[in-house]
């Protein structure tokens, strides 16, 4: 598929190496219940929220506490891990971005189709809950780099229109035009205003995908972010509604096509349609 980077593993490679000692499997789902009907063997699980958040704040477990996490699985440093999830690897994508934002140095890869590709083609499942021997996972400093927070993104708009960034907001064209304020069929998470950040292009994540879950090929996602102005010479930002979706665009953008400068706000549409005195953009126009 010619990506920039080696970043994704076959659904044959991974049934293959699934008792590979050093390849370390972790399933990341938007339904968290969906581990324990099923999953690749060996494979341990994290709770985005649970794991990922901060109990109190919000915000990210520190570098300490994903160290400890880390640990707690039973990985080592020099471990390959490899993520998937369901929705199209949707939350593994955003474990894959947390854990680099993070500082992870180990080799990081995901299950190219995920969940979906695995149970589709009838392969092996488990419900054992596997028990890892804890190890002493060194420290980790943060790569703020991949990370955009809110004024940085209140500045990027003059990048925009400079010609000079790029924003891509990968929520359903809907949520984009201010029709609807969340996802069909998600809970409302309280958010006041509906619209884009101005400047911003719609490219909806899962647009990045095939059918079975897999990535389209890098020439067709460079078309696809190309055509609306996304190019490797742009400082680039994306966002949706809590950086979920929008780190799996950031993965594609980064990874894939190995676009140099690509940041993910993780405070996204949660954040800007209820702060104060923050610029929006609004196309839909009730009749």
């Amino acid at each position: 598929m010619n990506y920039a980077k080696d970043v994704l593993v076959s659904t044959d490679w991974a049934a293959q190496n699934l008792n590979t000692p050093g390849v370390r499997f972790i399933e990341v789902d938007e339904d968290i219940l969906l581990y324990e009907t099923g999953h690749l063997p060996g494979a341990a699980k994290v709770d985005w929220q649970q794991d990922f958040w901060h109990p109190v704040e919000r915000d990210f477990i520190g570098a300490d506490e994903v160290s400890a996490l880390l640990g707690r699985l039973g990985i080592k440093e020099g471990d390959l891990i490899v993520l998937y999830g369901d929705k199209s690897n949707w939350w593994a994508s955003y474990a894959y971005w947390f854990l680099k934002y993070s500082g992870v140095r180990n080799p990081l890869k995901l299950m190219d189709g995920g969940r979906q590709k695995w149970v589709a083609e009838g392969r092996e499942l488990s419900t054992d809950a596997p028990e890892f021997t804890p190890t002493e996972y060194p420290p980790l400093t943060r790569d703020e780099s991949l990370r955009a927070y809110r004024d940085e993104v209140k500045a990027h708009i003059e990048t925009v229109r400079s010609g000079q960034g790029a924003m891509v907001d990968v929520r359903s064209p809907d949520e984009f035009s201010g029709k609807v304020t969340h996802m069909p069929n998600y809970p409302q998470e309280g958010v006041l205003r509906g619209g884009h950040i101005p400047g911003a292009r719609n490219i909806p994540w899962a647009r990045a995908t095939n059918e079975d879950g897999t990535f389209k090929s890098a020439d067709e996602l460079r078309t696809l972010y190309g055509s609306e102005g996304v190019t490797p010479d742009k400082d680039v930002i994306a966002y949706c509604r809590i950086a979920e979706r929008s780190s799996h665009s950031w993965f594609v953008l980064r990874e894939l096509l190995g676009y140099p400068q690509v940041r993910n706000y993780d405070g996204s549409w949660t954040e800007w349609g209820n702060a104060v005195g923050l610029p929006i953009e609004k196309s839909y126009r009730e009749d």
